[in-house]
């Protein structure tokens, strides 16, 4: 009877309960980690006192867009309610809050709209500290996740609410473009990734390498380029698959998902790589997940969900979702195909259907910008300088890579922008340089614990430096640096220079 009825089981639709249980845990895992950024950072980077307030920005819109709809669809968000710093903790910790009973299982239609709309405001007026791709992903997946829970019950298996086939497919879809995107990129924007030589240089050159990139960068150059041409594999051809045969299909899923473990080895990208794996979920249906549940469960669970069909309402609006999604893909499809293919983009207000890609050029050597300070007079050749360290970029060479993946730490990746060649000094930067020397504790904070802590240094520099692994560990050193120039002078607090830069830009 059960070799029956696993047959009988084997030869019907698949079904997807394990599947949107699992891919909700860790979409809520993924909110978690977001709105956490939020409550820590939010207001040193862009709080109403941070490095680029929010709400200069959103008078900014107004004074080029006027009030009413027009600037209100230039920065759809909900601050536009208020720009208070009290509304934005608010909001943060209800995202974070509502992001925390999704992880633990609970989850409707309200809760997924609501964290969607919080997310979706701070997106919106995070200026270049939310300009990355993984937020708008996170804002694509998210509005896909409103219409595959149910409308109102918040249970894990909600048998009135079986999973939308509707919106499986359009996991899919997303899953399709977000690795054809990243791998176009790649093939258009960098001679080394069809020379297969990337990869000798990016675990060093990456924006925040983990311990393990020492080790990933030592490997032979064969071995680099065996793994170039995997990630073309799984970039260019795996997800042509997703809509396969199951067979093809649960390849191409797992191919996926084992990529992204590799890269979160590998690195610290954020929470990308666990965004990738929540929506590469929606290729894997129940079948995958059955081997590896304990069979009482299946057996209550089978009961429970025991005749559950999808209501003609829900199917509707399935439909209507896909419909929408396909007409704002033109966009995005026509920006695929181009041979001017933009790089994590949205077309429209909302961010709904976007286009992605990652590392479509590769930097062939590493520089940092090195902050410090000093509490003696800065035009003494006597005077002691001590670095600043920030929580993860590197700084001192013997101080170790760190680990902070799914955590994005999103002043040192503006720092490792900031060092690229050609770059240019961004205001926010000397804004950083005036508030450490005004001694403001939420700026301090963004850094590491260390020097000037309890007052402020008198001068602050910085100065640029060349950065490789070492060859060896015996030195205990994980990094060689060389300086190559000053960066920015000693500045001091009533220095009339920097008086002058912060009243230009109304931060004075």
């Amino acid at each position: 009877m059960a070799g029956a009825a696993t047959s009988q089981r084997s030869h019907s639709a698949p079904s997807y309960w394990f599947t949107r249980f699992v891919f909700l845990r860790m979409l809520g895992l993924v909110y978690t980690v977001a709105f956490a950024i939020v409550v820590v950072q939010w207001d040193a980077l862009l709080g109403s006192h941070g490095l680029l307030p929010a709400s200069d920005f959103l008078d900014e819109v107004v004074r080029v867009y006027g009030h009413g709809i027009d600037a209100f669809l230039r920065v759809p968000t909900l601050f536009w309610l208020g720009a208070s710093d009290a509304w934005f903790r608010a909001c943060g910790w209800v995202g974070l809050g509502v992001s925390l009973a999704l992880l633990c299982g609970l989850a409707n239609a309200p809760m997924l709209a609501l964290l969607w709309l919080l997310y979706l405001s701070f997106v919106h007026v995070g200026q270049i500290f939310y300009g990355y791709g993984w937020d708008i992903l996170l804002l694509e997946t998210g509005f896909l996740a409103i219409f595959l829970v149910p409308p109102w019950r918040p249970g894990p298996f909600p048998r009135e609410s079986p999973t939308s086939r509707a919106v499986m497919v359009l996991l899919r879809w997303l899953t399709l473009r977000l690795m054809l995107g990243a791998g176009l990129i790649k093939l258009r924007g960098d001679s080394c990734w069809r020379d297969l030589s990337c990869l000798v240089f990016h675990y060093e050159t990456q924006p925040n390498p983990n311990p393990f990139s020492w080790y990933f960068h030592h490997l032979p150059v064969w071995f680099h380029e065996l793994e170039v041409l995997f990630n073309h594999f799984v970039e260019l051809v795996a997800p042509l698959f997703v809509f396969g045969p199951r067979r093809l299909r649960l390849a191409a899923g797992l191919s996926i998902i084992g990529f992204q473990v590799l890269l979160i080895l590998s690195g610290n990208l954020s929470f990308l790589n666990w965004l990738t794996i929540t929506v590469a979920i929606g290729c894997l249906d129940d079948g995958a997940f059955r081997p590896f549940v304990p069979a009482g469960w299946l057996a209550r669970l089978d009961a429970a969900v025991a005749g559950a069909r999808e209501s003609g309402a829900r199917r509707i609006t399935g439909y209507a979702l896909a419909a929408l999604v396909a007409l704002l893909s033109v966009n995005p499809v026509v920006n695929l195909l181009s041979p001017g293919q933009l790089m994590n983009a949205g077309f429209d207000p909302f961010d709904l259907v976007n286009t992605y890609g990652a590392f479509g050029s590769i930097t062939r050597q590493r520089f940092e910008i090195v902050l410090e300070a000093t509490a003696d007079d800065p035009t003494d050749p006597g005077a002691r300088w001590v670095e600043y360290e920030f929580e993860c970029k590197p700084g001192a060479p013997s101080r170790r890579p760190c680990w902070i993946s799914p955590y994005h730490l999103r002043l040192d990746w503006q720092m490792w922008f900031l060092a690229m060649p050609g770059a240019g000094r961004d205001a926010w930067f000397v804004h950083l340089v005036a508030k450490l020397l005004d001694g403001d504790p939420e700026t301090r904070r963004l850094l590491a614990p260390g020097p000037f802590e309890a007052q402020p240094p008198r001068a602050i520099r910085a100065r640029y430096y060349a950065y490789h692994f070492t060859p060896s560990l015996a030195s205990r050193d994980w990094w060689e640096r060389r300086l190559v120039a000053e960066y920015l002078p000693p500045l001091e607090r009533d220095d009339p220079r920097l008086v002058e830069f912060l009243r230009r830009e109304g931060w004075r």
